[in-house]
């Protein structure tokens, strides 16, 4: 049949004759209960006038240090349709007493017009790659359109942002939900209404607001309460707090799905066999039956995060064949195991870019990770891990094991917490775990900079960089990726 006669005989939907405007002005005025200066169509909806392109809806947001109205110029300048503003301008907008109201309420409007299923993600490590990845599976099937939230998108701005950027002809919907204090995520889920609520771990991440990993459990379980009627909990089955979590599902009459190695876990891992190119080939258990496929993100973490992937889309209603194409297609983000290929003396050097964020648990995972990687020597920056309060100076020490064993020759540790880091491996008997590294401590990114440079990459050589991203060790990555070859 030819490709013609296949897009002919393309079934034909409802939606099909929808307007493929994001929203119109009349649409705006209702939803956030504004009124239009005219007629107008937008096709995106921003807060940032850098980011704006042509036909953007622009939100002039005021906050703590600034005031979005200052930059409507140049939101105008950019491309933008219209503006949503406080007080009239002499452009297209809508005015509304107050931007932020108007922008969680055309958030909700999007999730009122919308028949898309919905996927909440949230959890202490890997919601941004697992977040991207449903996204991905979910795309696969290019009958399907699917909309996600893009970069980290999931505060209490970047929730009602991606909300309100979603088409109405979208069939899937994928949200990303973060926090660091308890109640926040309560907020976000009640907006984002999800069919299918995840949780990809607990771990000690913001243990500093929260002071226990139960009180994480609980705070990340908030998801649950804004599940839409008959939904589903996505839930690691391996976790300590697997049962916990499981109750406060069940407490808000969801069905739940596990993903794990526990035998009792609904989408169970089998086997895993790395593959040449340093992923996996997954088999996995799911329900009655089997599905094998392969990973292209490297590390046992996201052998994990793929059942979780495969969890979330069974419970979506997804095609699981087209998320096992989708894993083996996926690339590293920026920021979040994104690999760069170094020229360097001798020939090549890899970089693995894991700046953006840092806690014990995916500091452990990243270093197993690179302690894999075939290199001829091993190199790590590691920034230090914010939000962990009075257990700071026991958690940055405890990764003195995980760095010995991945057998990495050289340190570099950046920021005051990485002291006690510094302060463990200079310890004598340490040698029973493996060779010690030599490391060097630095106040920024500045001087790591200069300490990698002293040291000098060579062919074979397989770096790792990972902080949290205050830290500020992207300089590293766009420092030494200059060279990308």
């Amino acid at each position: 049949m030819s490709a013609l006669l296949k897009t002919l005989r393309w079934p034909r939907r409802a939606d099909d004759k929808r307007r493929l405007a994001l929203w119109t002005s009349a649409e705006i005025a209702a939803a956030t209960g504004g009124s239009a200066s005219g007629a107008f169509e937008v096709s995106g909806v921003e807060i940032d006038s850098r980011d704006v392109r042509g036909g953007d809806l622009f939100f002039a947001l005021k906050g703590e240090a600034t005031d979005g109205h200052r930059f409507l110029d140049k939101a105008f300048a950019n491309g933008a349709a219209a503006a949503v503003v406080e007080h009239a301008i002499e452009r297209p907008h809508v005015l509304v007493p107050s931007t932020t109201a108007a922008l969680e309420a055309l958030a909700a409007a999007a999730r009122t017009r919308t028949e898309a299923r919905i996927v909440g993600v949230t959890g202490s490590v890997g919601k941004t790659g697992v977040k991207e990845a449903i996204f991905a599976a979910l795309q696969r099937p290019c009958s399907e359109p699917a909309h996600r939230s893009v970069r980290s998108y999931n505060n209490h701005v970047g929730v009602p942002l991606s909300l309100a950027r979603m088409p109405s002809r979208s069939r899937y919907g994928v949200f990303e939900m973060g926090m660091n204090h308890a109640g926040e995520i309560a907020e976000l889920t009640a907006q984002v209404r999800p069919h299918v609520a995840v949780i990809t771990t607990i771990a000690p991440a913001h243990i500093e607001n929260l002071g226990s990993e139960e009180a994480i459990a609980d705070a990340k379980a908030e998801i649950f309460t804004g599940l839409a009627h008959g939904g589903t909990a996505v839930i690691p089955a391996d976790n300590p707090h697997s049962a916990r979590l499981r109750a406060a599902a069940e407490r808000q009459g969801a069905a739940v799905l596990s993903f794990g190695r526990a035998a009792d876990a609904d989408v169970r891992l089998l086997d895993a066999i790395p593959t040449a190119n340093g992923g996996s080939l997954v088999t996995a258990a799911i329900g009655d039956g089997r599905l094998c496929y392969s990973v292209a993100e490297p590390g046992a973490h996201w052998v994990m995060n793929s059942l979780c992937v495969m969890a979330a889309v069974k419970a979506a209603g997804g095609d699981l064949g087209a998320a096992g194409l989708a894993l083996a297609e996926m690339g590293g983000l920026k920021g979040r195991g994104a690999r760069h290929r170094l020229s360097v003396p001798g020939g090549y050097a890899l970089l693995i870019d894991e700046s953006y964020n840092a806690n014990p648990a995916s500091m452990r995972a990243t270093l197993a990770q690179l302690g894999q990687t075939p290199a001829t020597r091993r190199l790590a920056v590691l920034g230090s891990m914010k939000e962990l309060g009075d257990f700071a100076p026991a958690f940055h020490a405890q990764l003195a094991e995980p760095l010995i064993e991945a057998h990495v020759d050289y340190a570099i540790l950046v920021g005051e917490e990485m002291r006690a880091l510094a302060r463990e491996l200079g310890k004598a008997g340490l040698n029973a775990l493996g060779n010690p590294p030599a490391i060097a401590h630095c106040e920024g990114p500045g001087d790591a900079i200069a300490a990698l440079e002293e040291f000098g990459l060579a062919g074979g050589d397989a770096v790792l960089v990972k902080g949290s991203n205050s830290v500020g060790l992207g300089r590293v990555v766009a420092h030494f990726t200059a060279r990308e070859g």
